[in-house]
């Protein structure tokens, strides 16, 4: 009888020991599972803060369409949950879709549009700036304009941002070292010689933009030598006329059409096709070089823009 009893008691003993090992295992799981969720998180610095986002984030509303391009390029534009439609560049038209709330236009966000889409992430840049603490308020936000002083170093830390977000770290790597080497290649083929101007027509009128400026990197970073180098840096460039164009008298005009990217008619006629223009080394030796306006006015500083763009400049200036 007593050995009966000293054996069911050291059953009950190893199986109240047995429980507590059980026990800890699952806190230590509950702690692993807790560390791990904690590495999911992503924070991202930018100009108004840090941001902590969750990675892979399964709504996202952008209204930076160079960001929408780097996700599309990085094969993860599927998370898009509303964006801006009046304006999207023809080359990312498959967002137009009815799955994707319309979140207002680039400068008027519709803030209940994108209340109503819940997303985990929001996406924007300087068009949207001064409505960032509504943005936050809503989601996690993060700013990603392209600083265009910095150029190249400022759109590689945006993507490689969305790349870290999305888990797509090698895929950015590989597509960067690509824009890099076609920048080299591209800066090698500029004569030393040559000048070029950019400008960017609007409803009959002319802008110039050099060094530093928003299209600045055709200076900056494909080191084409400026025509003008008193250029002030601007967001809405520095008023000219055709007669300055002449004056300058660039090799290279690179020219950008606000109006058609904006679905408006072009006036390209007076602004860059007439005969003062015409007089000038650019006209002449056939080097008005026409810039993709939705790439360069509207998605500047996506994975596909970029490349889009040195390519533009890289042709232009062999032709």
């Amino acid at each position: 009888m007593k050995k009966s009893l000293l054996v069911f008691l050291l059953a009950l003993f190893t199986v109240v020991l047995a429980a507590c090992g059980s026990n800890d295992t699952s806190k230590e799981d509950e702690k692993t599972s807790g560390d791990d969720k904690k590495e999911e998180v992503v924070t991202v610095k930018h100009e108004y803060g840090e941001t902590k986002v969750e990675k892979n984030p399964k709504k996202v509303v952008v209204f930076d369409f160079g960001s929408l391009d780097t996700m599309d390029a990085l094969g993860v534009g599927d998370s898009v949950v509303g964006l801006p439609k009046q304006n999207i560049p023809s080359y990312l038209s498959q967002y137009d879709k009815e799955e994707i709330a319309n979140a207002g236009g680039l400068k008027e966000p519709d803030f209940e549009a994108i209340k109503e889409a819940e997303p985990d992430l929001i996406i924007i840049s300087g068009r949207q700036a001064d409505s960032y603490d509504k943005f936050a308020e809503i989601a996690p936000t993060i700013y990603q304009a392209v600083d265009t002083t910095d150029y190249i170093n400022s759109f590689k830390k945006n993507v490689e941002t969305l790349a870290e977000i999305f888990g797509k770290e090698d895929e950015a790597k590989t597509k960067l070292a690509d824009i890099d080497k076609a920048i080299e290649d591209t800066k090698a083929k500029v004569p030393a010689d040559k000048k070029g101007l950019i400008v960017l027509s609007n409803a009959k009128q002319l802008s110039a933009y050099g060094a530093g400026s928003r299209f600045g990197l055709i200076h900056d970073v494909l080191g084409v030598t400026p025509a003008d180098k008193d250029i002030k840096e601007s967001t809405h460039g520095n008023d000219v006329t055709a007669e300055y164009v002449l004056d300058k008298n660039p090799d290279y005009l690179f020219v950008i059409d606000r109006d058609a990217a904006v679905g408006e008619q072009s006036t390209l006629k007076e602004t860059v096709q007439n005969e003062i223009v015409g007089k000038t080394n650019a006209a002449k030796n056939d080097k008005i070089i026409s810039l993709d306006p939705e790439i360069w006015y509207l998605a500047g500083g996506g994975l596909e823009s970029v490349a889009q763009m040195v390519k533009e400049v890289s042709e232009g200036i062999s032709k």
